[in-house]
């Protein structure tokens, strides 16, 4: 018998690293979360951690 396939969570914490800029509701998140608009999100780049960072927290 096969062993089962181990369940990751390496695309999920992929995902997470990311804020898809064509995803209005992630953009949104973003921009309500940081308190700026969803063009200074866009416009700062796609990784979270570096939004979180310039955008404040």
């Amino acid at each position: 018998m096969a062993k089962a396939a181990k369940k990751t969570t390496r695309g999920r914490k992929q995902d997470r690293a990311r804020v898809a800029g064509g995803q209005k509701y992630e953009v949104g998140y973003e921009a309500k979360k940081t308190g700026r608009s969803a063009s200074a999100v866009k416009k700062v780049g796609n990784a979270r951690k570096r939004v979180e960072k310039r955008l404040g927290r």
